[in-house]
C-alpha cells in the first residue's frame, strides 16, 4: 500500500457483552451445530500456505505450512517439500521463509534458535538431512537469500542506535531504586504498528557465510535499507532506500540502490521525485526492472514496471496501458520479459510483460491466484484460492495454463461441508459509477425466505476485497446470514482513478456505493429489511461510525478499530503521511478534518454500536475508540468497548481473538433485530 493508505483489513467480526455471556454461547453453538456445517471451532483445525518454491532442477517442491497451537493461542510455521507432482508431501522442519540453495542441495530458513528469537538455519537435503544454526542473533532476519555461488547468505537485520544525549545525572545512592530513564524520541516515524519504538535503530543488510560465521554489515548510515537481491555476479546486490538529507520528511519518496559487498560502496541506480521499488535483476545481470510512478499527491495511483539498464541508465516504463501494480515480479528464465501478479476487479492472475512492453494475462478467472515462482520447464508454483476452495499450492505449465492442485491441506475439516455461495454482483452508484460487489448466500438458501443481512467493509481505504475463502464469511453464512462485501470507490484494483477518486473526501461518497449495494441486495427480495448489520475494520471502522452517523437503516453496528476524529488521528498514528490525507493541515484550516470525522456526527446516531479495538494498535490508537465509545455513552445510545489484550492493529491476530471478534460480532446483532425508530436513509453525501 502506499503510505497515505496504511489502514489494513483484517478479519472481522464478535460475540456478547462479557465473557461470562459469551463462552456458554459459544459452547452450546458447538455442542448443537449439525456437523454438516462450519462452526468457529472448526478454526482450531484450520491451516495455510506459503510461499511455495521450485527446486534449481524444477523436480520438488518447498513451502510454509501454518497451523494452530491451540494450547498456546498461536499460529506455527512449518517447512514442508514435496514433488513437483505433490507426491511424498511431508514435513521437513520446523520454521519459515524457505529458500533453495543455488545448486539444490542446501535449503535455508528462518526458525528459533540460540541464544533466543529468530535465526537463519540451514538443512541439508542429502540422506543424513543435518540443520546448521548459521547465525546466533540479537535481532530478527528477514529477506534471507543466497548468493548465486551459494557461498554467502544475505538479510536484513535492525541495528541499534547509540545513545549521544548524555546528561550529568547525580550518582544514585547505594540501594536507590531510581525510576527507568526515560525514552527519547527525535524522529518523525519513531514507533510502527507490530513493533513498538523505532527510535532504537534501523534496518541494515548484512551477509553471512553459509555453513556458519560472523555477520558482516554492508551498509551503514541514518537511512533504512530494505531489499536483499543479488546480481548475478555475486559481488553486490541492489535494494532500496532514501540515503539523502532530511529523507525522514519525504512523502513516498524512495531509489534504488546497489551495494559492493566486500567494500559496502553504495551506488545510487534511480534518480526521479517518487517512489521506485522491489528492484530484480536479470539473469544476465544486464537489466534490473523494478516498479514505481512519478510523484504525485494523488492519494492512490497504480505502479508501473520500469527496466533500466544495470548501472541505472535507460530506464523505461513496460506497462504503461496496464493502470494495474505488478507484484512478485519474475524474470522469465531466458530473460525475455517478465511474469508477475496483478489484482484486477476482484480477482488476482499471472500476467507477462516481454522487454518490447507487450502485456498478456496467463491465466485467467475469478481466482486468487498468487504465483511465487517460474521454473525453466516453464512451470510455475503458487497458491490458489477461490470463493468455496481455501489456499492450496497449484502448479500450472505458463504456455497453457491449466491449474494442478497438489495440496489439500483442509480437506479434512471441510469434509461434509456445506459451504456458502458467492455472487458477483455489479451496480451502479451516484455519479454513474459502476461497483463491483459479492453477495454470500448460507448453504441451502432459499430466495423465498428472509435472511438477515451483514453489510462488511473494507479498510484501507486503499485496497481490494476479492474473491479468496474467507473462514470468517463462511462463519457467519452458516450461522444464517446473508453477507454483502463490496469494493465502493477508493478501492484498488480498478485503476489509478477510481482509487484515487476519494482524494480529500474520505469518507463520502463510498458511503454512497455502499448503500447502493445495500439496496441491491434488498431489491433480490430475500433480506429482512430490520435485520440489516454493518461493521468494518480500520478503514471499514471509519465508514462503519460514519455510516451509523449518517442513516438509520441498520439495526446494530460494529465499528472495529476505527478513526473517528481526523484532527487527533494524524498526530498519534504510527506515521506522518496521514497528515496528506486533506489538501490541507489541520493548523492551517481544520474544516475538512472535522467534516470528515466520524465525531461531528454522533449527535446523530441512534444505532447500537459496538466497539472493538486491540489495546496495542499503534495505527488507529485504541485513543480513536475512546473517543466515540464516550460520545455514544454521553448520548445514551446503546454501546459496549470491547478492548482486546495481545492485540496490534486488528482484532485477530491471536486464534482465540479472531473467535472473539466472531462471536461478540454476532451476539451484539444478535440483541438488536430491528432499527432505531424514525430511521434515516442519508445519500448522496458530497
Amino acid at each position: 500500500m502506499r503510505a497515505v493508505s496504511r489502514f489494513r483489513r483484517v478479519p472481522a467480526a464478535v460475540c456478547a457483552v462479557t465473557l461470562m455471556f459469551v463462552v456458554p454461547a459459544a459452547r452450546a453453538q458447538m455442542a448443537t451445530s449439525p456437523k454438516d456445517k462450519l462452526t468457529i471451532a472448526d478454526y482450531f483445525d484450520w491451516e495455510d500456505v506459503a510461499n511455495p518454491a521450485l527446486s534449481p532442477d524444477g523436480r520438488q517442491i518447498i513451502y510454509t505450512r501454518t497451523w494452530i497451537d491451540k494450547l498456546n493461542d498461536k499460529r506455527e510455521s512449518s517447512v514442508w517439500i514435496m514433488n513437483a507432482d505433490g507426491s511424498r508431501n511431508r514435513a521437513l522442519v520446523k520454521g519459515a521463509d524457505a529458500k533453495w540453495s543455488p545448486d539444490g542441495s542446501r535449503i535455508s530458513y528462518v526458525a528459533t534458535g540460540e541464544p533466543g528469537g529468530a535465526q537463519v538455519w540451514v538443512r541439508y537435503l542429502d540422506a543424513e538431512g543435518a540443520t546448521t544454526q548459521i547465525t546466533r542473533l540479537t535481532e530478527a532476519p528477514s529477506e534471507v537469500e543466497w548468493s548465486p555461488d551459494g557461498k554467502t547468505i544475505a538479510f536484513g537485520m535492525l541495528v541499534r542506535a547509540t545513545d549521544n544525549w548524555r546528561i550529568n545525572m547525580p550518582v544514585a545512592p547505594k540501594g536507590a531504586k531510581w525510576t527507568d530513564a526515560p525514552r527519547v524520541v527525535t524522529k518523525v516515524k519513531y514507533r510502527a504498528d507490530r513493533q513498538g519504538f523505532l527510535e532504537d535503530g534501523l534496518r541494515q543488510l548484512f551477509t553471512v557465510p553459509a555453513d556458519g560465521g560472523t555477520p558482516h554489515q554492508v551498509t551503514t548510515g541514518d537511512w533504512a535499507s530494505n531489499g536483499t537481491t543479488w546480481m548475478p555476479d555475486g559481488k553486490s546486490f541492489v535494494f532500496t532506500s532514501l540515503r539523502t538529507k532530511d529523507s525522514e520528511y519525504a512523502w513516498r519518496e524512495s531509489e534504488i540502490y546497489r551495494a559492493d559487498v566486500a567494500t559496502g560502496e553504495i551506488t545510487q541506480l534511480t534518480h526521479r521525485k517518487g517512489p521506485d521499488n522491489n528492484p530484480l535483476p536479470s539473469p544476465d545481470g544486464k537489466l534490473i526492472a523494478y516498479t514505481g510512478y512519478d510523484s504525485t499527491d494523488a492519494t492512490w495511483k497504480d505502479a508501473a514496471m520500469y527496466v533500466m539498464n544495470a548501472d541505472g541508465s535507460n530506464s523505461h516504463m513496460l506497462t504503461e496501458k496496464l493502470d494495474r501494480t505488478p507484484a512478485g515480479m519474475m524474470w522469465a528464465p531466458d530473460g525475455t520479459g517478465l511474469y508477475f501478479n496483478v489484482e484486477n476487479e476482484g480477482s488476482k492472475n499471472l500476467y507477462f510483460v516481454s522487454l518490447k512492453g507487450e502485456t498478456k494475462m496467463v491465466t485467467k478467472g475469478a481466482q486468487v491466484l498468487t504465483v511465487t515462482d517460474v521454473g525453466k520447464n516453464f512451470m510455475a508454483v503458487g497458491v490458489a484460492s477461490s470463493a468455496m476452495k481455501p489456499n492450496d499450492i497449484v502448479t500450472f505449465d505458463v504456455r497453457t495454463p491449466s491449474l494442478k492442485q497438489l495440496t489439500d491441506v483442509n480437506g479434512d475439516v471441510l469434509a461434509g461441508k456445506k459451504l456458502a455461495t458467492t455472487e458477483e454482483v455489479w451496480y451502479t452508484s451516484v455519479d454513474g459509477y459502476k461497483i463491483q460487489g459479492w453477495i454470500v448466500k448460507p448453504a441451502d438458501f432459499d430466495a423465498s425466505k428472509k435472511y438477515p443481512l451483514m453489510l462488511e467493509i473494507h479498510g484501507g481505504p486503499h485496497s481490494m476485497y476479492n474473491v479468496g475463502f474467507n473462514f470468517s464469511r463462511q462463519d457467519h453464512a452458516s450461522n444464517g446470514y446473508v453477507m454483502l462485501y463490496v469494493n465502493p470507490r477508493g478501492s484498488t484494483g480498478y485503476g489509478s482513478s477510481f482509487g484515487n477518486a476519494i482524494k480529500n473526501a474520505y469518507p463520502g461518497k463510498d458511503f454512497n456505493d455502499l448503500m447502493a449495494g445495500v439496496d441491491t441486495v434488498i431489491n433480490r427480495g430475500y433480506v429482512d429489511t430490520k435485520r440489516m448489520y454493518v461493521f468494518g475494520c480500520s478503514g471499514g471502522g471509519v465508514l462503519t461510525a460514519w455510516t451509523v452517523g449518517h442513516t438509520d437503516r441498520f439495526a446494530a453496528a460494529a465499528a472495529l478499530c476505527p478513526v473517528i476524529d481526523w484532527v487527533s488521528f494524524v498526530g498519534t498514528t504510527d506515521g506522518s503521511s496521514w497528515y496528506y490525507n486533506f489538501a490541507k493541515f489541520p493548523w492551517e484550516d481544520p474544516t475538512e478534518h472535522l467534516k470528515r470525522s466520524p465525531l461531528m456526527y454522533v449527535g446523530n446516531v441512534k444505532t447500537p454500536t459496538i466497539l472493538m479495538t486491540g489495546v496495542n494498535d499503534l495505527r488507529t490508537p485504541i485513543s480513536q475508540t475512546e473517543e466515540f465509545y464516550e460520545a455514544l455513552k454521553i448520548r445514551k445510545v446503546p454501546t459496549a468497548m470491547i478492548r482486546f489484550n495481545n492485540e496490534w492493529h486488528g482484532t485477530s491476530s491471536t486464534p482465540s481473538n479472531f473467535m472473539r471478534t466472531q462471536l461478540y460480532l454476532r451476539s451484539w446483532f444478535d440483541k438488536y433485530t430491528t432499527p432505531p425508530a424514525g430511521g434515516r436513509v442519508t445519500q448522496e453525501l458530497p
